[in-house]
């Protein structure tokens, strides 16, 4: 069986973010043939296209690792109804000089996990939004909008009882769309 790279892109730097533990909690539930690369994105500068014909070492890292990925897996919290400054900067990042963007034909899967009742559904439609202008598809079903609440993870880091099998549903689900549309 073929081995794939995924991109994690996390679009939250708080430690102890409840989207980094979802995404770390989705990676345990995958089998061997995924490996998973967390991209830094925190220390990226805001992008500005001066910066375009010498991009920063941050810049380079983040480029190289999507490109060496053959899916990318964004999980991200939701801010003011749309996705995170910080993230909208990384996917600038890599989509720029016009015409050079790392992004493009990486299927994607798209998650993200808020106290609210309707999770991140709205950064989640509006990342759609901005994946389909950069030429990323975006796996449409299962959708997830999860509410972080008492069980969801468990003392492990890991899913709770609860939401553990919808959890698997959905990675293996993920994990067709990646076979399916990857490279």
């Amino acid at each position: 069986m073929q081995n794939y790279q995924v991109a994690v892109i996390v679009g939250s730097l708080r430690r102890e973010s409840f989207n980094r533990q979802l995404a770390g909690a989705v990676m345990r539930l995958a089998p061997d043939w995924i490996s998973f690369k967390a991209i830094e994105i925190g220390d990226l500068p805001l992008y500005n296209q001066d910066d375009d014909a010498t991009p920063s070492a941050p810049v380079q890292r983040l480029r190289a690792d999507v490109l060496a990925s053959q899916g990318l897996l964004f999980v991200s919290p939701e801010y003011n109804r749309s996705i995170p400054g910080v993230l909208k900067n990384a996917i600038d990042h890599g989509s720029r000089p016009y015409g050079q963007s790392v992004w493009a034909g990486k299927p994607a899967g798209l998650l993200g996990i808020s106290v609210g009742v309707i999770g991140t559904a709205l950064a989640q439609q509006h990342l759609r939004n901005v994946l389909a202008c950069l030429d990323v598809p975006a796996m449409g079903v299962p959708e997830a909008f999860l509410q972080a609440k008492e069980g969801f993870f468990d003392a492990d880091g890991g899913f709770g009882a609860g939401v553990k099998g919808l959890m698997q549903s959905w990675v293996e689900h993920y994990l067709a769309w990646l076979k399916q549309h990857a490279d």
